[in-house]
Parts: C-alpha cells; sequence; structure tokens
C-alpha cells in the first residue's frame, strides 16, 4: 500500500462521517417533521455542509502523486477533514427526544461554532498546501478561500436576519461556481 491509499483511509472515514452526520440531521428533519419550524438559510448551509467533504474528498486525490509525506502533512490534512466533520455536526440539531425543534433559534444559538469550523477548514485546507507543497494553492483557489475565511469570520460576530439569509444562498452560489472553475475535472 502507497502512502497517498494509507493516509486517505483515515481522511475518508472522517469524510464519510461529515456527510453521515449531514444525511441523518435531514432523516431527523423528515421523521419528525410535524414537530420541525425550519429555517431557508439552516437547510442552505445543510446542503452546503453535505457537498464540502465531498468535493474535498474529490479534491484531496490531487495529492496522489505527491511523493513526500511528512506528519505534519497528515495532521494538516486531518484538522481540515476533523474541521469540516464539525461544519456537519453542527448544521443540523440532534432531534431525538425533541418535543419541538426550531431551526432559526439552533442556527442562532450555534452560529459562532460553526462559523469557527468553517473558518478553521478553509485555514487547514490553505495550510494543508503549505505544508505539502512549501506555496499558497493557485491564486484564484486562493481568492475563494480567503473569500470565504472572510464570510465565515464576518458570519460568526453578526447576528443579522437579513445578512444571513443574504449570506447562505451567495455562499451556496461562490461554492458552486468555486467548484465549476477548479474541480470540475480531476
Amino acid at each position: 500500500m502507497d502512502a497517498f491509499t494509507y493516509i486517505t483511509v483515515l481522511l475518508s472515514i472522517v469524510l464519510g462521517l461529515a456527510i453521515t452526520q449531514v444525511l441523518l440531521g435531514f432523516r431527523g428533519l423528515i421523521l419528525t417533521r410535524a414537530k420541525v419550524k425550519l429555517y431557508t438559510p439552516t437547510l442552505i448551509w445543510a446542503v452546503i455542509a453535505l457537498l464540502v467533504p465531498i468535493q474535498a474528498w474529490w479534491a484531496d486525490f490531487t495529492m496522489r502523486q505527491h511523493p513526500n509525506w511528512t506528519f505534519l502533512a497528515l495532521l494538516v490534512i486531518l484538522l481540515q477533514a476533523i474541521s469540516i466533520y464539525m461544519v456537519a455536526a453542527l448544521v443540523l440539531p440532534d432531534i431525538s427526544g425533541e418535543k419541538f425543534v426550531d431551526l432559526r433559534e439552533h442556527f442562532y444559538a450555534h452560529r459562532s461554532w460553526f462559523f469557527g469550523a468553517q473558518l478553521a477548514s478553509v485555514v487547514f485546507s490553505l495550510s494543508k498546501t503549505l505544508a505539502l507543497y512549501g506555496h499558497l494553492p493557485n491564486r484564484i483557489d486562493t481568492a475563494f478561500e480567503f473569500t470565504f475565511c472572510a464570510g465565515a469570520m464576518v458570519a460568526a460576530i453578526t447576528r443579522s436576519e437579513l445578512f444571513h439569509k443574504l449570506l447562505a444562498p451567495a455562499f451556496g452560489l461562490l461554492f458552486a461556481v468555486y467548484i465549476g472553475l477548479l474541480f470540475a475535472r480531476l
């Protein structure tokens, strides 16, 4: 087994758990829909939280040709996957046992942690390229990632409902463009 295959086994497990976490959240919403008050930004973030680990797994295939692996590189890659998992774990509430769930209330109660985990995932993404190759990603990728960082930082401290109602679809659109420009093909 080569180093890339060995490393990606653990990475795939963590990213798979992130996907599972979001899917379980959607399942909970469906099964308990009578006692859930929906909130559009939360639902948009949940879709994004489902796409991010898929995109990360897809993008990480480019590491297959990396010749020299270090523990630091492994650690940074794993920290990115863990922060992606935390985004997925925080986006939707655990509905079991709850009498009523308000997604808006959940969103604002965990907003800072959710966007903090998002910020961490982007910082670790940038750090991953530094740890592996000694430089930041290409300019377009770096520009997108700095934009994601700025958005997460502002969102973590902003309570404005209008801001969050606009940010979620804007972020989703920006993420779709990011994928389309940089990750449509391996």
